[in-house]
């Protein structure tokens, strides 16, 4: 070894054939470098005499169709306006927080759009909580309300809560409704934190609130939220799936004592309490329910836990094979896809399908749930409102394959949406062009987040994103500025769309948690044509489509979607300015092959019949 201190005579030279080979390898290193710069130089000569145009022509190989996207689109404006007090909807939501931060506090409730009294136009039903049964407070009105739209399609509603004997005091949470005795007119079904309820429309503009022989109750230390009706088994009436939350108690959350430093006691996440099992009840046909979630393959276990924390839940026949089966969005576990056998009892196959878990493997904070077929191509695609930090997830299949994609940042949805924390969202074609857009509901739960995690914010704007079609991303979040009062910070949770006002287009109604909703009109003005399909008695969970020429759209049958709500069950398509005649193709319940109707007329509502 040679210290700093020896002297250079002391040190050894190096043998002469040493030396020779780094005379020689110094030569070559230097005519390397000649050769790449001569080499370089005829490349730059080649370059500067091309043609200028060059086409290279491939002789072999299939050609797969792409649908060219409009490159000269630009984002258009696309404005809501919140009409809640001129349209008669005066609701705020009680969380019943009153300082002891217990979780479900944080989640809010649902919303549902539906035509409750049969006059063919959409009424509204909103849940809320209600002060915990330890204080002295009582809530001020049923924890279910309900407006009918006032005149056909008038916009305006007038509550009714009193005359349809809506009388429930429960924490409520989630939604549903559906034709449960099959006598012609929709049913409620309510879920709670605690038991849960059913109650029968008589028809003579009242609800019936059933007991607990309909075997819908559960238990009563339950925490019920959304909820999905479908016929499960094929026999042609509607059944029930239930999504439960976590296994939770006051005595429970207080004891987590969940603590954020700089404010104290603050809201646990879901991963402090165990997780439960869905629950499936089938439907004897006159409104009774007999629970067969164990031997239906409805129970996921890892080792002796149940996995479940499930918040949103949708019934589509994604495989196309005629059964339905069921997707279910989970809170910081996997989420579920639940395949029908065609005999009522289902394989979960999550995992297997590339849905259970985001691009990275891992399980995210899902709240909500919608599926369309957003590129209009014959895909499913999937999505999932997640918690902040965890982009929204969107999912696609490979055409008619089963394996799933996550396209989050490929489709443009990804870096915009990481930092909201999401709930409610739903597939809308906004602007009536013919493509599905994409709203997000957004909000945190800690209202002095900002204080600990600089940047966030408790009232988040809800998103919009435009789809301009496919190409380097389907879609592209549109400015707060130019969404209206959309854009106005919110506790967002519920979310659920219907045309209250007969113009086409696709109303909101938002809910926040511990706020009031927000009923928001849509005044895009594209003047675009539309064509609204009643299914009638057509089952959720099927498919609809619309074909005009080449281009095909494709709808999901049913009214759950979002998070704890319910849209109307009426489906839009916007035709954009294509004025060709269009063929509405579908699968009749009994029937093995699609059936056609060719609407005589557009921009109306057309009625399907078999």
């Amino acid at each position: 070894m040679i210290s700093p201190h020896d002297k250079e005579d002391d040190i050894p030279e190096e043998p002469a054939d040493e030396q020779d080979d780094e005379i020689i390898a110094t030569a070559f290193r230097g005519s390397l470098k000649v050769f790449m710069l001569v080499a370089l130089l005829a490349l730059g000569i080649w370059w500067l005499n091309l043609p200028d145009n060059v086409t290279e022509v491939i002789e072999d190989g299939d050609q797969v169709p792409v649908q060219v996207r409009e490159v000269d689109e630009a984002t258009p404006v696309l404005p809501f306006t919140d009409i809640s007090v001129a349209a008669g909807i005066d609701f705020t939501h009680d969380s019943g927080g009153r300082g002891e931060k217990l979780l479900p506090e944080t989640m809010g409730s649902g919303a549902v759009f539906a035509d409750l009294d049969g006059d063919s136009d959409p009424d509204l039903l909103l849940a809320s909580g209600r002060p915990w049964p330890w204080t002295d407070e009582s809530p001020t009105s049923s924890t279910v309300r309900m407006w009918i739209n006032k005149g056909h399609y008038s916009g305006t509603f007038i509550e009714v809560t009193e005359q349809w004997n809506l009388h429930l005091d429960a924490y409520c949470t989630g939604m549903a409704v559906g034709d449960v005795d099959g006598d012609g007119d929709l049913d409620l079904f309510v879920a709670a934190v605690g038991e849960d309820m059913l109650l029968i429309n008589e028809g003579s503009r009242s609800f019936r609130l059933q007991d607990s022989s309909s075997g819908v109750s559960g238990h009563k230390n339950s925490w019920s939220t959304s909820a999905a009706f479908f016929d499960a088994d094929g026999d042609g009436d509607l059944d029930l799936f239930i999504c439960e939350y976590v296994r939770w108690s006051r005595q429970k959350d207080i004891d987590v004592d969940y603590r954020l430093t700089g404010l104290g006691r603050a809201y646990g996440p879901p991963t402090n309490f165990e997780g439960t099992q869905c629950r499936l009840l089938l439907n004897d046909g006159s409104g009774h329910f007999e629970d067969v979630s164990r031997q239906a393959g409805i129970h996921v276990m890892s080792g002796q836990s149940p996995v479940a924390k499930a918040l949103a839940v949708i019934p589509v026949d994604i495989n196309g094979d005629g059964a339905v089966d069921v997707m279910v969005a989970n809170d910081t576990t996997r989420n579920f896809l639940f395949i029908n056998r065609g005999d009522g009892t289902f394989e979960e196959a999550g995992v297997e399908a590339g849905l259970a878990y985001d691009a990275n493997g891992s399980a995210t904070g899902a709240m909500g749930l919608d599926i369309s077929d957003y590129r209009n191509d014959g895909s499913v695609g999937v999505a999932v409102a997640n918690f902040s930090a965890e982009m929204t997830g969107l999912y696609r299949s490979q055409r008619n394959d089963m394996l799933f994609l996550e396209e989050s940042v490929n489709e443009g949805i990804g870096p915009p949406s990481r930092k909201a924390l999401s709930f409610g969202l739903l597939f809308m074609d906004v602007d009536l062009d013919g493509r599905q857009d994409l709203i997000q509901a957004n909000g945190h739960l800690e209202e002095e987040i900002a204080v600990v995690q600089p940047g966030q914010e408790y009232r988040q704007s809800a998103q919009l994103f435009w789809n301009r079609g496919p190409g380097n991303g389907c879609f592209e979040e549109i400015p707060t500025a130019n969404t209206g009062d959309l854009g106005i910070p919110a506790v967002g949770r519920g979310l659920a769309y219907a045309d209250i006002d007969g113009d086409g287009d696709l109303d909101l109604i938002l809910t926040q948690a511990g706020d009031r909703a927000r009923l928001l009109r849509n005044d895009q003005e594209t003047h675009h044509h539309w064509l609204r399909i009643d299914p009638g008695r057509l089952p959720p969970g099927g498919w609809i489509e619309l074909h005009q020429g080449d281009r095909v759209q494709r709808r999901l049958i049913g009214q759950t979607r979002s998070y704890l709500s319910q849209c109307e069950n009426i489906i839009t398509f916007g035709l954009g300015e294509d004025l060709t005649p269009p063929v509405i193709r579908f699968m009749a319940p009994g029937k093995n092959d699609w059936q056609e109707s060719r609407p005589d007329s557009i921009d109306t509502i057309y009625s399907l019949e078999w």
